[in-house]
């Protein structure tokens, strides 16, 4: 049985849905140890699942289990989790010592059962010359540290984490994943993480669920989504830059593959993806930037060539990427080397159809009996 199990769980005030019957037709367990990360844009519905779990929102329909046990009716203080808000919810006239030891201090635990759980959580994340300093004393980055030292000291069955690192610089963010990576790998309790940036996402995450529209879109590994995403919501979110998408029209499909016409305003090619189910009509085609390459003027590579009008180039140093209007006025990103394009420059680029993935209209991925070699 799964750690964590949530199954068809809904979530209404009044009339508005907030969240209907998430998981359908997706299995979301999540398994003792695990880092889960909730992943999608503002308002998708994944901090109001992350609290239903802690119990600071009713379940409206369905159920939560944990170690097999129902907890919709269970009080957040006996659920065995601990929660670390965006908010860092410090007592401004408490040091550290007493903002970390507050929840222990409330059970009426001893002096040296507390001292010892704090020293043992600030050992673990470096807080042990900050003990007597307020929060008007610390980094921002301090600060979240005592926060999580507070859910610490607990020694919960779950962390639950609610988009903890969007207060931060964006130095301090990547030093902090790389902390709470580390957290996890000592502590090896299960971790459920929420965040809209999917970049944390896929850093931090053994486990990604992908959410939109108060329902989960997809769950599995990070590199899994980002290689075979099940629609084209899931292929645009995950990556950065998102993933390429090229109106074209389907002429028909075989053991060849699908012959595809008006690819970008009116190249024709055969996507090599043996006899996928579709009707003959508008598709999509998605392409990640990486499998975009610049030709050279006076080449001549096999395959679909388009031409673009480069309007924006991105220079980070080792690469760049190169953004492209097409004839039909379709945007598209090539990951590059350095001095890639000119703006206002026409420039050529080739597709790797062999990397290419293909949806209908409706969205969802058309898929086949894989590649025709």
């Amino acid at each position: 049985m799964p750690f964590i199990d949530i199954s068809a769980v809904s979530k209404t005030f009044g009339n508005t849905k907030i969240l209907e019957n998430i998981n359908l037709d997706i299995n979301l367990d999540i398994e003792q140890g695990q880092f889960v990360v909730f992943v999608g844009p503002s308002g998708c519905g994944k901090s109001t699942l992350l609290r239903m779990i802690s119990g600071l929102e009713d379940v409206s329909a369905g159920t939560i289990s944990i170690e097999n046990e129902v907890v919709n009716d269970v009080e957040p203080a006996l659920r065995g989790v601990a929660m670390v808000f965006q908010s860092y919810a410090l007592y401004p006239h408490m040091t550290t010592f007493q903002n970390v030891s507050f929840g222990l201090r409330m059970a009426h635990k001893t002096r040296d059962f507390i001292a010892g759980r704090v020293q043992q959580a600030a050992g673990i994340l470096q807080l042990d010359k900050l003990l007597e300093r307020k929060p008007g004393q610390l980094s921002g980055g301090q600060k979240q540290r005592v926060a999580i030292g507070r859910a610490i000291v607990r020694e919960p069955r779950v962390f639950l984490f609610d988009e903890p690192l969007s207060n931060l610089d964006a130095e301090l963010r990547v030093q902090m994943r790389a902390e709470l990576m580390d957290l996890h790998r000592r502590l090896g309790t299960t971790m459920i993480y929420v965040t809209h940036d999917q970049v944390e996402a896929m850093t931090l995450a053994d486990k990604m669920v992908v959410m939109s529209g108060g329902r989960i879109q997809q769950a599995g590994a990070p590199l899994a989504l980002y290689d075979d995403p099940d629609n084209q919501f899931v292929a645009g979110f995950v990556g950065s830059p998102k993933m390429n998408f090229l109106p074209a029209t389907l002429v028909s499909a075989d053991a060849a593959g699908a012959h595809l016409k008006s690819i970008g305003g009116g190249g024709s090619a055969v996507l090599p993806i043996a006899d996928i189910a579709a009707t003959p009509g508008p598709v999509s085609i998605g392409i990640r930037p990486e499998h975009l390459r610049l030709v050279a003027e006076g080449a001549a590579p096999a395959g679909l060539v388009l031409e673009g009008k480069v309007v924006i180039v991105e220079e980070l140093g080792a690469e760049s990427f190169v953004h492209l209007d097409l004839p039909d006025n379709t945007r598209i990103i090539v990951r590059a080397g350095r001095d890639a394009g000119r703006l206002g420059h026409t420039a050529r680029v080739a597709l790797d159809f062999e990397r290419a993935l293909l949806f209908a209209a409706d969205g969802l991925r058309l898929r086949g009996r894989g590649l025709v070699r």
